[in-house]
C-alpha cells in the first residue's frame, strides 16, 4: 500500500473503502419479554485492497458479529454481512435505541456508525393524553411497521377524536400516525374521555383499545424542543452540553418551577439549569469509566401537562484519537451530508474527540492551521481554522486542493485519526439565509432587507436601493487571496465572469447585473454581490432571489421589498 506521510499522518492511496448498506434499522417491533429477529446490514469496499472489519456496541442488548464474503445483494461485488442480534427480552415496554460500529483501521470512511431502534411492545400507545387550549388541536404521533385497522370513539365532549395516517404512497416500510383531539368550539375547561379501537394488525401486541384523554385549560401547555438527549464524550474529558426548550403553546405564561437531574447509577454526571430561556444540559465524563450510562431530566412548570421527563443517554467512550464523522464534512451553508465543498469554501467537519480544549475561535488573521489543539489536514495540506470543539471544527478549504476526492484527517495533539473523504468542485455557490430562508442582504446602514421585524434591525427594500448580499462557494477569484488570508480591499477580488442575479419566479424574473461579486474585504472565504433593486422588481415580503452564473446557480432565499 503506498503511503504519502505528513507531520504524523498519512493519506492511505490504494485503501480500502468502507461503504454500509444501511445506516439505521427500525424501529423493529418486537413483543415485551422476547427477543428480536438478527438485522443484517451489508458492508462493501468501495476502494482497493480489502476490508478489515470489527464490530463493537456500547449496548448489550446488540450482538453484533460479521459473517464470511458473499455476493451483495444488489449485484456489483462481494460483500461482508454484519449480523446485529437482538437481545431485547430484558428491555422495557417503549422505544430503545442502540448504536453499532464498523470499523477498519485501515480504510477511509472508517468508523461508521448503524444506528438500531426497537419497539418493546409495538408502536401504538397504551394511552394517549392531549392538551389543547379553547378552540385548539394537539397531536401524538406514532410509528408501526404495520398497517393497523382502527376507530375512534368518544364518550364525552363530542366528536373531538380523530386517527390519521400521515404522508402518502402504498410502499413503505414504517407508518406514521397521528392521534388528533381537537376543540371545535364549545368545550369547556376539564377532561374528556374518548378511545381508539385497534382491532387489525399484523403485530399482536398492537391490537388494543387506547384511552385517550382530551384535557381543555385556559392555561400554559408545555411542549419540549427535544424529547430525548443523547451525549458521548471520552471518559476524563469535557463535559458534553445539550439543550431542551419548554415552549407554551397554551394560554397565560408558562413559568418552570423546578429542574432535576438524576441518573439510574447514581453518579453526579448529569446536570441540569435554567439558562437564557432554555433547559442547558450537561453530561461530565470526567470521573466516569468507559461505558453507557443513563439519567433523565425532569423539567416541573406551571403547565397543565407538567412534568415533563426528558430521558439522557450517554456514552462515555475511552480516549483515543479523533474521529472524524463518516460523511462528516459539510458545506458549511447547508450543513447537508453529501454536498460538495468548493475550493476555498468555509467547511464544517463533525466527529468525536477532535479537540480536548474548551472551544476555541480562530480570531487572528492570516487565520491559524492549528486551533484547540487540533490541525485539518486535506490531502496533507493544513488548512486554515475559524472554530474549534471537541465535537466540532470550521475550516477553510484549501484553494491548492483539485476538484475530485479529497481526504480529510484530523491530527490532534499530534495524534492523527481516521481519514474520511468528500467532493471538491471549483464552486458551489450559496446565498447564506437568516430568520427562515430569508437572504443576509443589507443597507448601507446594515439593515436587513426584511420586513420590520421586532429586535432585528431590519427594514424593506426599495426601488432605488443598493444591496450588499452575503454568500460563501464562488471559488477562485481575480486577482486570486491566498488561503486563510482576509480578502484586500484593493485591489477588490473579483468572480470571473460577473454572474447575473434574479428576482422574482415564474418564466420571467428580473435580471440584475451586480455593480460587484467578489470576496468580502477583510473577511476569508466570504464573499458579497452588491446590486441596487431595480424599478420593475417585483413586491413583497417574499420575494425570490438567486444568483446564476456560466455553470452555477445557487439556493432560491427570499428579500423584502416595497
Amino acid at each position: 500500500m503506498l503511503l504519502i506521510l505528513f507531520l504524523g499522518g498519512a493519506i492511505l492511496y490504494g485503501a480500502p473503502k468502507l461503504r454500509l448498506s444501511s445506516a439505521a434499522i427500525g424501529p423493529v417491533d418486537i413483543a415485551v419479554g422476547q427477543d428480536g429477529a438478527t438485522q443484517v446490514v451489508e458492508a462493501s469496499n468501495a476502494g482497493d485492497g480489502a476490508l478489515a472489519l470489527t464490530v463493537s456496541s456500547p449496548d448489550e442488548w446488540l450482538t453484533p458479529t460479521v459473517g464470511a464474503a458473499v455476493p451483495c445483494t444488489g449485484g456489483g461485488g462481494a460483500c461482508r454481512p454484519v449480523h446485529i442480534g437482538l437481545v431485547t427480552a430484558s428491555l422495557a415496554r417503549g422505544v430503545h435505541t442502540g448504536v453499532v460500529q464498523v470499523a477498519d483501521p485501515n480504510a477511509l470512511d472508517a468508523p461508521q456508525s448503524i444506528t438500531v431502534t426497537v419497539q418493546i411492545g409495538g408502536g401504538v400507545p397504551d394511552a394517549v393524553d392531549l392538551y389543547v387550549p379553547p378552540q385548539g388541536a394537539d397531536v401524538l404521533p406514532f410509528r408501526t411497521t404495520n398497517k393497523i385497522i382502527a376507530s375512534t370513539t368518544t364518550e364525552s365532549g363530542g366528536n373531538w377524536l380523530s386517527l390519521a395516517l400521515d404522508g402518502g404512497g402504498s410502499f413503505r416500510f414504517v407508518l406514521p400516525y397521528r392521534v388528533a383531539g381537537r376543540d371545535a368550539g364549545g368545550l369547556a375547561a376539564g377532561a374528556y374521555q374518548g378511545r381508539v379501537r385497534v382491532t387489525g394488525s399484523a403485530f399482536a401486541p398492537d391490537v388494543k383499545d387506547v384511552p385517550v384523554t382530551l384535557h381543555v385549560t385556559g392555561g400554559p401547555i408545555g411542549a419540549l424542543s427535544r424529547e430525548r438527549l443523547a451525549f458521548k464524550a471520552a471518559s476524563g474529558t469535557l463535559p458534553a452540553i445539550g439543550y431542551v426548550a419548554l415552549a407554551n403553546r397554551g394560554l397565560g405564561e408558562l413559568s418552570i418551577t423546578q429542574i432535576t437531574a438524576s441518573t439510574v447509577d447514581g453518579a453526579p454526571w448529569l446536570k441540569a439549569e435554567a439558562a437564557a430561556g432554555v433547559v442547558k444540559v450537561s453530561a461530565d465524563p470526567t470521573d466516569l469509566a468507559p461505558g453507557l450510562y443513563q439519567g433523565t431530566v425532569t423539567i416541573e412548570s406551571n403547565a397543565a401537562n407538567s412534568p415533563h421527563t426528558v430521558p439522557v443517554r450517554f456514552d462515555a467512550t475511552p480516549q483515543g484519537p479523533p474521529i472524524a464523522a463518516f460523511r462528516g464534512v459539510v458545506n458549511n451553508a447547508t450543513f447537508s451530508p453529501g454536498d460538495p465543498v468548493p475550493q476555498g469554501g468555509i467547511a464544517a467537519v463533525f466527529g468525536e474527540q477532535l479537540s480536548q480544549q474548551s472551544p476555541a475561535l480562530g480570531s487572528e488573521l492570516p487565520l491559524v492551521r492549528e486551533l484547540g489543539g487540533a490541525k485539518v489536514l486535506v490531502n496533507g495540506i493544513e488548512a486554515p481554522l475559524f472554530f474549534s470543539s471537541e465535537g466540532q471544527i470550521n475550516f477553510q478549504m484549501p484553494y491548492e486542493i483539485p476538484p475530485g476526492e479529497a481526504r480529510v484527517q484530523i491530527v490532534r495533539d499530534s495524534q492523527p485519526g481516521n481519514t474520511i473523504t468528500v467532493r471538491v468542485v471549483a464552486k458551489s455557490p450559496r446565498i447564506l439565509t437568516f430568520l427562515g430562508n430569508y437572504a443576509i442582504a443589507l443597507h448601507p446602514d446594515k439593515a436587513l432587507a426584511v420586513p420590520e421585524t421586532p429586535g432585528v434591525f431590519s427594514r424593506p427594500a426599495s426601488p432605488g436601493d443598493v444591496l450588499e448580499l452575503y454568500t460563501i462557494g464562488f471559488g477562485p477569484t481575480a486577482p486570486a487571496v491566498p488561503t486563510g488570508e482576509a480578502a484586500p480591499l484593493e485591489p477588490l477580488s473579483h468572480v470571473v465572469p460577473t454572474p447575473t442575479l434574479f428576482l422574482g419566479s415564474g418564466l420571467l424574473p428580473v435580471a440584475v447585473t451586480p455593480a460587484f461579486a467578489g470576496l468580502s474585504p477583510t473577511f476569508v472565504g466570504l464573499y458579497q454581490v452588491n446590486f441596487t433593486i431595480p424599478a420593475n422588481a417585483p413586491r413583497g415580503d417574499h420575494v425570490p432571489i438567486l444568483i446564476q452564473g456560466k455553470d452555477y446557480i445557487t439556493n432560491q432565499a427570499e428579500i423584502a421589498i416595497q
